[in-house]
């Protein structure tokens, strides 16, 4: 599952990439894009579903959660469609459902981001209680348990794509684990989240929001 805005220098290549080395589904969530990002993705092999305005990360997420839902799959892996993932950390992330003990992987590399991104880490994992390394990483694999959770309303208001997906996935009591992964420098664009001091301040207290809700509802 690949959420894309405005993506067609990387698309593409993404995509070919992920169909030569394994044979599973590739669908692109098309956040209202305004170039050819749809139409390079399609030609690339992916299942393409256009959205008619921009949901924003997390929209565009649950929405390929839902089509995976729908049609029965087992796995969703999520990954950025910047660039920045490498195609051949997928199979890192499916080893670590071999083993049945966990219903989400998350792909970790925490020595990426400035300074501001983790202080906002180590602020998000004491206020939320959450102790994992890389909260924000786009890279993510869910098995159906997780899938369910993550297309259904309750996962509907969510404005992002990390802590507040983590907090529904802690509350339901899935288990969640890292896994270690390198990343390749952005090719095209720039995080949406940490774009602008405006951008993070919006970030900061959307997700502190959710933290002290979260709190109040398990005291």
């Amino acid at each position: 599952m690949i959420p894309a805005k405005n993506e067609v220098n990387t698309i593409g290549q993404i995509v070919s990439e992920i169909k030569e080395l394994f044979p599973i589904t590739v669908v692109v969530i098309d956040d209202g894009s305004n170039d050819d990002t749809a139409i390079v993705a399609l030609n690339a092999g992916a299942i393409v579903l256009p959205m008619t305005f921009s949901l924003g990360a997390w929209g565009a997420v649950q929405t390929g959660l839902r089509y995976a839902e729908q049609y029965g799959f087992k796995i969703a892996i999520t990954m950025d469609a910047d660039g920045q993932h490498k195609v051949d950390s997928i199979p890192t992330l499916l080893e670590k459902f071999e083993d049945k003990q966990s219903d989400v992987v998350i792909g970790s590399y925490i020595e990426r981001g400035s300074p501001s991104r983790h202080l906002a880490w180590s602020f998000f994992r004491k206020l939320s209680g959450i102790n994992l390394e890389d909260l924000t990483s786009g890279l993510r694999a869910y098995n159906h348990k997780a899938i369910e959770l993550l297309s259904s309303k309750a996962a509907s208001l969510l404005d992002y794509q990390d802590l507040g997906v983590l907090l529904l996935l802690h509350r339901a009591k899935l288990r969640i684990v890292e896994t270690p992964i390198f990343i390749s420098p952005r090719i095209n664009g720039h995080s949406r989240i940490f774009s602008s001091w405006w951008a993070v301040s919006r970030y900061m207290l959307y997700t502190s929001i959710l933290c002290l809700a979260h709190f109040k509802l398990f005291k």
